[in-house]
């Protein structure tokens, strides 16, 4: 960040997220042309941050997306993500949302259940609709990344068991307004190590071979998303490398002639493009330990309560030597914390903090709690007019 957009945001009202446009677009540049290289479908993943311009500036590059609730998908289709590029998952989907989603004639609904599926069955014949539907496989491999983010194991409450697998596709050909067309899989989030990719594959590989045998070759392979992001260092690594994760697929899994590869991607979209800027209320001196708290909380950014997750922290306005802190919030609760023993340049009151890599489940993750207000957002071309 250049000095006069750090004069710029000493005007600001603190908390707020700012973002990043010109490496957003950027970052979307690289991902579309490496997934067109291999002829895939990209889907952006909406929950991993809904901002109006966020998503305005992401259906410009032809992405469709990915939905978890009926008023993502409400949200997707106003601004401006094509209904058929859209794909609705979830475990537990309402009446009123799958509704919803039909009387909007999505792409696909990615199914987790038998229930599920035999509901919006009948949903979709009340409204003389015939619903595509994917199955969610749970492909029992390791995402090796955080247990909350996990999803493809056994113990997970996602998708179907392999050993359920034959029989529910069985039943969905019985249903009169189901119409099959693909598998789905999505096996975790933040994941960095792409050999945990090949796996998949070749798990997916193994899949498809079984169903062969019985005769059934679906249209489409949704391999859902996980690509991880640099948090540790993000300007070592401001945009992932989309060449390498998609070759992986290319390399790794068999695709039956004419079928079509899915992508839902979030964080590694636009997680580095957003970082939540603070103003420092107090440092305060404990007696082993300095604090530096600011005026964003949890409620602002949950990632590291909840997730014990890792961000850069920085501050903009010291050239002073470094000191350690405890860097926290001013919600009451002890998990209120964003970095533990963190160096910066000497902090005092008024100084400005940036908390690094937070476009992905930042700004959509903010709430209330305590009666606080929610953060602002600006963004590259408000703040550099």
């Amino acid at each position: 960040m250049n000095i006069e957009t750090v004069k710029t945001f000493q005007s600001l009202k603190t908390p707020f997220y700012y973002y990043d446009t010109a490496l957003l677009r950027a970052t979307l540049q690289s991902a579309t042309q490496e997934a067109n290289r291999h002829g895939f479908h990209l889907h952006y993943a909406v929950k991993a941050n809904a901002n109006p311009r966020i998503l305005e500036i992401i259906q410009d590059y032809g992405i469709g997306a990915d939905c978890v609730s009926g008023n993502e998908v409400a949200r997707a289709v106003e601004y401006g993500f094509h209904p058929d590029r859209i794909v609705y998952a979830g475990v537990g989907k309402s009446d009123d949302e799958i509704r919803l989603a039909l009387g909007k004639d999505i792409f696909c609904f990615n199914c987790e259940s038998l229930p599920e599926i035999e509901v919006i069955n009948t949903l979709a014949g009340e409204l003389g609709k015939k619903a595509s539907i994917a199955l969610r496989v749970n492909p029992n491999v390791d995402a090796h990344t955080h247990h909350y983010i996990t999803t493809g194991i056994e113990e997970n409450k996602f998708g179907f068991y392999l050993y359920d697998l034959e029989h529910a596709i069985a039943v969905c050909r019985e249903l009169e307004n189901i119409r099959l067309i693909g598998l789905h899989f999505h096996i975790g989030s933040q994941i960095t190590d792409l050999t945990v990719f090949r796996g998949l594959c070749l798990r997916v590989n193994e899949i498809q071979a079984r169903l062969k045998e019985q005769g059934i070759i679906l249209p489409h392979v949704n391999f859902g998303g996980g690509l991880g992001i640099n948090y540790d260092c993000p300007s070592c690594g401001l945009i992932p490398d989309f060449a390498s994760y998609f070759q992986t697929f290319a390399d790794f899994f068999e695709a039956q002639p004419g079928q079509q590869l899915h992508f839902e991607l979030g964080r590694s979209l636009v997680g580095q493009c957003g970082s939540l800027v603070s103003r420092v209320l107090y440092v305060k001196e404990g007696k082993h330990k300095k604090f530096v708290i600011l005026d964003a909380g949890m409620n602002d950014l949950l990632r590291p309560a909840l997730y014990q997750a890792f961000h850069r922290i920085e501050n903009l306005t010291s050239i002073q030597p470094y000191e350690k802190y405890d860097i926290v919030g001013p919600i009451c609760e002890s998990s209120d914390c964003f970095g533990k023993d963190r160096e910066l340049p000497a902090t005092r009151r008024g100084d400005l903090i940036v908390i690094r890599s937070c476009g992905a489940y930042g700004e959509v993750m903010a709430s209330r709690y305590n009666l606080r207000d929610l953060p602002g957002s600006f963004f590259f071309r408000d703040i550099e007019k």
